[in-house]
């Protein structure tokens, strides 16, 4: 028996290992694997591959690369409109011994709600017990998160009403943020009065992020006065106006095109001695980029780095999109050049864009070593590389 289970595991490494990396001699360690799985799942849009992916690098959720994984997965697999795929996948899973856990299980409910299936979602929370995993209120909170990533706030307010009681479970604190979030993504800010006035009935206090939550969805259906309010019932509960509510604030400012009103507050921010975050700049850069504002944009970048603060992805992607975008071609080539050193690239379409633009004002060697770049990063992506490369070549 020991040695057919030890062949066994075996044929499986090898056969995880043909999948996921055919050209080692050796099989893969889990870590390994999980890069793998990554980078094909990257650019795979076979919906049959992307299970066979998934299913030879053994994921969990209990490590973050899998965990990635599983929502590239999920993603493809809905964009394919592949939900028998989806299903089975997630019940061969659950089928695993080494993920019959509350944690593993709550991961697939969420998966079911980014995918849409939120009746799946709510069947498996329900058969839990069949598991061996009792529900309790972590499943209870990746069940309303499962609704919300489905859009699915009806449901979700059902669940928050009907579930608790049915189960013999109390809401927490993160159950009622993660409803909070529900109401104001949906329109529906007003009911965090409501929320509010539970949670102190119950003894629960709120923190800065159920209100980062209530001011974002007020600012989204414009209700100003509502989000001074939210300042008064801050200091009644004692949370005080911290980071996490001014990012809150300057990110719903930008994305109603007030970015010079959400610059005001970062000189607030800086003038009460709180350090602002990368969150924060990426928030004013994407904004005043938005509007076309691309000198304060660039400033605010520049500040960002003068302030020792390391830009996310984020911030060098929207800048160089919005830089190619306004004909400033030799700014965004230099923010393309930066974010390629730390390993990070810019989409195909924003580095066309690019590589087109200093064609057009003569900066063609820096073209062609663009062009080079993105070849050698996006290998399946070469021949279309090479067609740019061509017609440089004819002109």
């Amino acid at each position: 028996m020991a040695l057919r289970s030890k062949l066994r595991s075996l044929t499986l490494r090898r056969f995880s290992t043909s999948i996921l990396s055919p050209d080692s001699k050796t099989p893969l360690t889990s870590k390994e694997k999980s890069r793998a799985a990554l980078s094909l799942l990257r650019f795979e849009s076979n919906p049959e591959r992307v299970l066979d992916i998934c299913r030879a690098a053994a994921l969990t959720p209990d490590t973050h690369l899998d965990r990635v994984a599983y929502s590239q997965a999920i993603t493809k697999l809905k964009k394919s409109h592949y939900y028998e795929g989806i299903r089975s996948f997630i019940t061969d899973s659950l089928a695993r011994p080494d993920l019959k856990s509350e944690r593993s299980v709550s991961h697939f409910i969420v998966l079911y709600g980014q995918a849409g299936l939120v009746k799946d979602a709510v069947k498996l929370f329900e058969e839990m017990r069949q598991y061996g995993v009792a529900q309790n209120v972590k499943s209870l909170n990746a069940l309303l998160i499962s609704c919300i990533m489905a859009r699915e706030y009806g449901e979700m307010k059902r669940i928050f009403t009907d579930f608790p009681a049915k189960y013999s479970l109390e809401p927490d604190l993160d159950t009622y943020n993660t409803v909070l979030k529900g109401f104001c993504e949906s329109g529906s800010s007003n009911s965090a009065y409501s929320v509010l006035s539970e949670m102190e009935r119950k003894g629960i206090q709120p923190n800065a992020t159920t209100f980062s939550v209530v001011v974002a969805g007020f600012y989204k259906e414009e209700k100003l006065g509502d989000v001074e309010k939210v300042a008064e019932v801050m200091k009644k509960f004692g949370v005080k106006h911290g980071l996490g509510v001014y990012n809150a604030k300057i990110q719903s400012l930008c994305k109603l095109k007030k970015s010079e009103e959400a610059k005001k507050l970062l000189d607030e921010i800086l003038d009460k001695k709180i350090k602002p975050n990368c969150m924060t700049y990426g928030h004013l850069i994407y904004g005043f980029c938005k509007e076309g504002k691309l000198e304060e944009a660039k400033g605010l970048f520049k500040e960002m780095v003068d302030r020792k603060l390391k830009p996310g992805t984020e911030s060098y992607f929207t800048l160089a999109h919005y830089l190619c975008k306004g004909k400033d071609f030799e700014a965004a080539l230099d923010i393309s050049k930066e974010c390629i050193a730390r390993g990070w690239v810019p989409s195909i379409t924003t580095m066309k864009s690019l590589v087109n633009g200093l064609i057009s004002i003569e900066k063609v060697e820096e073209a062609k070593e663009i062009i080079g770049t993105m070849k050698e990063k996006f290998s399946r992506h070469a021949d279309v590389w090479t067609e740019i490369e061509e017609g440089l070549a004819a002109k």
